[in-house]
């Protein structure tokens, strides 16, 4: 095998619990495991990642990674982790998900591989739409007890805890749904592994269970610790909700940001977890970090390798211009190289006015801009200080008291980008 496998996520803290024997049957052979993705968006958000690394890293090692979007469960909903009951989707909304989520997976698993461990994608709605209620109750619901799924703390949570409502019989089936995944795959793929959250023991082991008494088979547990942040918010989340793999629904640029932005001990664990790197030179990277901390030697990289991987190498080169812009080492080459909409992304919450194309055409004295046109300084006698002081830019570059703001100022052909020393913007719109 490539690498070993279990030793591989152990280093990374990737590992939260496993079943007995799955490291000894990992050496025997090539395994198969899958990980079930639930298709309630048309993407996946970096939520998601911890379980897509570990597809990852099974492929690597020379095992067949199995991604199971489940077509079918997403109908039902998932009780773990959750107070509520979730919104149920319709076929259509489900197949245009799955389509989406697909395009996302093969960034990180191949699927086109001529080797036996080419990545595999299954639905479960394929073969669970034909399977009549009596026919799964008598196939499937006979081999558990109530009290077997009765005691899963997914289950004990929502029956038990101060704001839930209770849970529909509908809910309390999806981890007889999940098991019979496990089973089926296990029956037509070789599938003798399971992975996912740690929160998903208890739907993982019910599979597990379902397997060594329908089939008298043997499967395992793989699972991974729930990511969090060390101020106690929740990983994953910005104010403006969920950070998306699909850049329609969350920017490259503030993808990079929110890496970017991590703290120094989110950054150390983070970096293992959702980068590839070595542990050499992880190891190398949190030494260097540690001499020098304002550098930030950590987020960089770990932003840089996750934008390059999710989205591209030229929108992390325009994220990095998008965020020097930020922090005033920029050029005006930098503010023309931004496509508009990340320009707009860059300046979002800045003030800003509009100015007619027909004034800018004939051009306005700079003192006018900074005060009468805008209102971004105070009056022209401060306009005048400012200039004098070398503190007045146009478009990042200083200019004097005689410069005019014509239509060779504009960026993208709509904006000028005024400024007063390193942080203080406005933006003229020309319209």
């Amino acid at each position: 095998m490539a690498t070993n496998f279990t030793e591989e996520l152990k280093w990374r803290g990737m590992i939260h619990d496993t079943m007995p024997g799955v490291e000894e049957h990992l050496t025997e052979e090539m395994r198969a495991a899958y990980v079930g993705i639930d298709p309630t968006a048309d993407s996946l958000h970096i939520g998601h990642l911890v379980s897509v690394m570990m597809l990852r890293h099974f492929q690597k090692a020379g095992h067949k990674p199995i991604a199971l979007l489940g077509g079918a469960t997403g109908m039902i909903g998932d009780p773990s982790g959750k107070s509520q009951e979730r919104n149920l989707l319709d076929e259509k909304t489900l197949k245009h998900n799955q389509d989406a989520i697909k395009k996302q997976l093969e960034k990180f698993l191949d699927f086109k591989t001529d080797d036996k461990n080419s990545a595999l994608l299954v639905n479960n709605y394929d073969w669970m739409k034909n399977f009549s209620f009596l026919e799964f109750i008598r196939d499937v619901g006979k081999h558990l007890t109530v009290n077997y799924m009765m005691a899963k703390d997914s289950v004990k949570k929502r029956l038990t805890g101060e704001d839930s409502e209770g849970m529909s019989f509908t809910e309390f089936s999806y981890q007889l749904v999940q098991g019979y995944d496990f089973l089926h795959l296990y029956k037509n793929n070789s599938c003798t592994i399971q992975m996912g959250g740690s929160d998903q023991w208890g739907n993982i082991t019910t599979g597990t269970e379902l397997i060594r008494r329908k089939e008298s088979g043997k499967a395992f547990a793989i699972t991974c610790p729930l990511i969090t942040k060390a101020d106690g918010t929740k990983f994953g989340k910005t104010e403006g909700g969920n950070v998306w793999l699909d850049p329609e629904k969350t920017s490259a640029y503030k993808f990079y940001q929110y890496w970017l932005n991590t703290s120094d001990e989110d950054a150390e664990k983070y970096i293992k977890i959702f980068t590839f790197l070595s542990e050499v030179e992880i190891e190398q990277l949190i030494a260097e970090h540690k001499e020098a901390p304002h550098q930030r030697a950590l987020q960089q990289k770990l932003a840089n390798e996750l934008t390059i991987m999710v989205h591209s190498e030229s929108d992390l080169k325009n994220a990095i211009a998008a965020s020097k812009i930020l922090f005033g080492k920029s050029t005006k080459e930098d503010l023309e190289s931004l496509p508009e909409k990340q320009f707009l992304e860059v300046f979002d919450g800045v003030p800003q006015a509009t100015i007619s194309k027909s004034a800018i055409e004939e051009g306005v004295g700079i003192i006018d801009a900074l005060s009468a046109k805008t209102g971004f300084l105070n009056s022209n006698g401060e306009a005048r200080r400012e200039l004098k002081g070398n503190a007045v830019s146009v478009n990042k570059e200083k200019v004097k008291e005689d410069f005019i703001v014509d239509k060779n100022s504009l960026l993208n052909g709509k904006f000028i980008l005024l400024g007063k020393g390193k942080k203080n913007n406005y933006l003229i719109v020309v319209e």
